[in-house]
Formats: structure tokens, sequence, C-alpha cells
């Protein structure tokens, strides 16, 4: 289970969030508290029952596909940005996806029932996480011309640049091996492309840190996928 913070405030702000009125934030943080996510936890597995969401504020967690003949692919990468727990949204309570936490921080928590509640409570709320389920709808239709059509390359970089938006910072750590399942190809074309992008020096990888040295080479080895995306949900969502 998420380890307890000291305090029952966030450090940072959870953007779906944040942008709410006044009484319907106050409602979430009435009804939830913080927890801090670490690297690696395992939040749901494919066919459990969803018990609660969490809006992170300074983690980040990746969502994969069940492992069948491959590792699992990458379908979702989520900061504070957005939420885990869609599907509760719709009241549907098993989750078909693998949640982990691909980095450490803290998120907002709330029980089944309590969000439940709140939905019931705030139409705001509820139009927000509505436009923000048409959000994942579009970009999963990206993720899927984005994974058939670009080279792993420019989907690395376009990872790299989406890592580095939701954890607020220019270093993470993170595999070539977990890279490689995450993307969904051998990890000799990962160790290809990352060896690519440092010899340009965009970035600098050692032993599983990777630092992002220059973002606008870094936007510009990218698909445009990555704009596109970004720009979708600041168009339906804002703030």
């Amino acid at each position: 289970m998420p380890s307890e913070s000291a305090q029952n405030t966030a450090p940072a702000v959870n953007r779906l969030l944040a942008a709410l009125p006044d009484q319907d934030r106050r409602l979430i943080e009435a009804n939830g508290d913080v927890v801090q996510l670490l690297r690696g936890m395992v939040i749901s597995e494919p066919g459990d029952r969803l018990r609660e969401v969490y809006f992170p504020t300074d983690s980040v967690l990746s969502l994969t596909t069940p492992p069948t003949d491959h590792a699992g692919l990458e379908v979702r990468l989520v900061g504070n940005e957005g939420m885990i727990g869609t599907p509760l949204i719709l009241g549907v309570e098993v989750t078909l996806l693998h949640t982990v936490v691909q980095a450490a921080g803290p998120a907002w928590r709330m029980s089944r029932e309590q969000f439940g509640a709140a939905l019931l409570r705030s139409d705001a709320l509820h139009a927000r996480l509505d436009r923000y389920l048409e959000v994942l709808m579009n970009q999963g239709d990206l993720l899927v011309v984005c994974t058939r059509f670009h080279l792993v390359e420019a989907r690395l970089a376009r990872w790299l640049l989406m890592t580095q938006d939701r954890v607020h910072g220019d270093g993470f750590h993170v595999t070539h091996e977990r890279l490689a399942r995450l993307l969904g190809v051998r990890r000799v074309g990962i160790t290809k492309a990352a060896t690519a992008l440092q010899e340009r020096k965009l970035i600098h990888y050692r032993r599983g840190e990777i630092t992002v040295l220059d973002r606008t080479g870094l936007k510009a080895a990218a698909c445009g996928c990555y704009g596109t995306a970004e720009t979708m949900y600041e168009r339906l969502l804002g703030g």
C-alpha cells in the first residue's frame, strides 16, 4: 500500500483538481488524503477491482496492457495533468491495465465510495472528468498511429519529453530494458536510439539515469505526436 505522507496537504497541485471552483475542490480535499507513491509500486493489475482513485501531484504513473506474448505496451503516462482510476468515472469497477509508479512522489487519494459521492455532488468535477475521458480517447487514437508508423528514436524522444513534463525536472530514472517494454520494441532498438540522442548531446544516460540536456533539440527529434497530444489537452481542459 502507498505510504502516508506526514501531512494531509499536497506539496504540489493536480491540474484536474486545481481548475475546479473552490467549493468543489474543498469537497475533494475534505474526502481524500495524500499518499507518497514509491517508484516501482504496483497500484493495480489487470482484472483488479478498483478500490481507489489517485490524482498525482509530483508522482508519475505508467499504465500498460496485460502481458501476453509481449511484455505489455504502455498506453498512458499520467502525472499531475491526470488521474488514475478513470473507469470509475463511468461506474466501471474493474481495470484492464497494469498500473505502476514510474516516478515517486505524492498524490491525492480517494476511496471508490468517496469518489462516487463527490461525482454526485459536484457537477463541475463530473464535467471536467468527462472532458478528461475525451482527451484520453483522442490520445489513444494518436498512440495507435505513433506506435505503428513512427521510428523508435522519434518515439523515444517523445516519451522522454512527456516524462520530463510530468516529473517537473530534467532528470529521472528508467532503464533501457523498461523503455523497450513500454515502447514495445527490442532492447537493442532502444539502445541504438538512446545512443543517437546522446551523441547529439540531447540527453545524457548512465545506468538508468537520464538527464535531458537540450529540450529544444529533443522536441525537434520527437515525432509530431508530442505537440498534438499536449495541444489537445490544453484545448479541452486548459489550466
